[in-house]
């Protein structure tokens, strides 16, 4: 069986089939390390794709001209005496014979949208995660920074890391029991009697690590199971829970 590790590369460049596409999204969730790499090629093929067309290529329309110029056309007194149903079965002739073109000869032309918006979505994911990663390494450095750390009963360990200055914090979950199907853990801010949600993680997760905003006066941290995708307000007991300060 090929080594879930080594389709990092497969898998930025779309080279995967769907099984194994959803064998590694499910292993991403667990693997820091193949996150952080698939975000380092998806930046080095954005780069690589920064002198491709920024426009389709001339060559479509004169493939389209050429296709259309190879179609039988309806003569003038035909479409004249069969009327509205000859004008648009030469209109649909035209369309068939554009398309045709485009798919014959301008497929670089579709590859090329595709290509597009694959480098768009590549670019704007690398910079959040490039972000979001620099702000966890301020955290984690801060001349001000506590750590604080607490035992989940089923096993797995929670550890909070927060900077006043910053008024960010970082959450690391590591080794939870994974949650009942169709639940998941969101992790909560306490200040006073008032839980604010800091983050949700996907269903089914037991691991991951959260940036966490808003963290200057907050008293507590809590991690309860909730239904997938978070509650307005937590309604389970704390499944782990300790002060911050």
């Amino acid at each position: 069986m090929t080594d879930i590790h080594a389709l990092a590369g497969a898998y930025v460049l779309d080279a995967v089939d769907d099984v194994e596409r959803a064998a590694f999204v499910r292993h991403l969730n667990g693997c820091e390390t193949c996150t952080l790499e698939v975000a380092e090629l998806r930046e080095a093929a954005a780069r690589l794709a920064d002198p491709t067309w920024s426009v389709p290529p001339p060559a479509l329309r004169e493939a389209v001209l050429a296709e259309i110029r190879r179609t039988p056309q309806e003569r003038p007194g035909r479409a004249g005496r069969d009327g509205p149903v000859a004008a648009r079965r030469w209109r649909r002739r035209l369309a068939a014979a554009a398309a045709a073109a485009v798919l014959a000869g301008g497929a670089g032309a579709a590859t090329w949208t595709v290509q597009e918006q694959r480098v768009r979505d590549a670019r704007s994911e690398t910079d959040a995660a490039r972000d979001e990663a620099g702000r966890i390494r301020a955290v984690l450095a801060a001349p001000d920074a506590v750590v604080r750390t607490g035992a989940a009963p089923a096993g797995g360990r929670v550890t909070v890391v927060i900077s006043a200055s910053r008024d960010e914090g970082v959450a690391m979950l590591d080794g939870l029991a994974a949650p009942a199907a169709g639940r998941a853990y969101q992790l909560w801010l306490i200040e006073g009697s008032t839980a604010t949600s800091a983050g949700v993680l996907p269903a089914g997760r037991g691991g991951a690590t959260v940036l966490l905003d808003g963290v200057r006066g907050k008293g507590f941290f809590g991690v309860t199971e909730e239904p997938a995708g978070g509650s307005a307000k937590a309604t389970t007991a704390p499944l782990v829970a300790f002060a911050l300060t």
